[in-house]
């Protein structure tokens, strides 16, 4: 072999030993960036207002029953960093579409869910029961249980943004042909964050049930479907 065939070998042996799954996660991370991230400020911090307003103007909340797994549940103040993971977690579908329709079908899910639980605080106002917990002054939990107050509570948005996050996330992994440990990461983020929901003392059993059906709800909805088969008689010939 000559060198430069040799050179060459060593050039395709090392192109196909490189993961192409991240390659192509950078593509998709680069695309559109500017939007995403103008999009996803403007988003979030447009949510929160109207958020906590809902709160401090709904009627009367009705008190969720607590359930023998909530009992069982142990409050766990060190999990408040992964409860509030939630807005980088949320912020990766977003960065990883590959497209403007792919954008718009994740913000259009967002969107209807949030809409949906608004009007259901609203209409319907629900709180989690006052639980007696250490709060240290001073600390993060304390100011996180001063700013977002006990109402609110069904259907958990923590829960369903999460989740909603999680099933875009793994078709965007499977899309590139991310490893199986990669989707079980997401996976288990997403796990970590609903069950820190009900550890800090933000939300029930019933709420966060609740949440989880609104998330897969809409992610089933913005799935997108595959094109139907061109019929054989349509069939341009070769």
């Amino acid at each position: 072999m000559t060198p430069s065939n040799a050179d060459a070998s060593t050039s395709t042996t090392t192109t196909t030993t490189q993961p192409s799954w991240l390659a192509a996660l950078w593509r998709r991370c680069v695309t559109l960036f500017p939007l995403k991230l103008v999009g996803n400020t403007v988003a979030t911090l447009g949510f929160f207002p109207l958020y906590f307003w809902i709160a401090k103007n709904a009627g009367q909340a009705w008190v969720l029953p607590l359930t023998a797994f909530d009992r069982a549940i142990a409050f766990w103040p060190a999990l408040l960093p992964v409860y509030l993971s939630l807005w980088g977690y949320i912020a990766l579908p977003v960065l990883l579409a590959k497209d403007r329709r792919e954008l718009l079908r994740f913000s259009c899910g967002c969107a209807a869910m949030t809409l949906i639980a608004l009007l259901v605080f609203w209409f319907m106002p629900t709180a989690i029961p006052n639980f007696t917990v250490d709060t240290t002054p001073g600390t993060s939990l304390q100011f996180l249980k001063m700013v977002d107050s006990a109402g609110n509570a069904f259907p958990s948005l923590h829960v369903s943004f999460s989740v909603f996050a999680c099933v875009m996330l793994a078709r965007q992994l499977r899309e590139v042909g991310a490893p199986a440990w990669l989707r079980l990461v997401n996976v288990a983020w997403a796990a970590g964050i609903v069950y820190s929901t009900m550890a800090v003392r933000q939300h029930v059993l019933i709420d966060v049930l609740g949440g989880f059906a609104l998330g897969v709800a809409l992610g089933v909805a913005t799935r997108q479907r595959a094109p139907a088969d061109v019929p054989a008689t349509h069939a341009r010939p070769a």
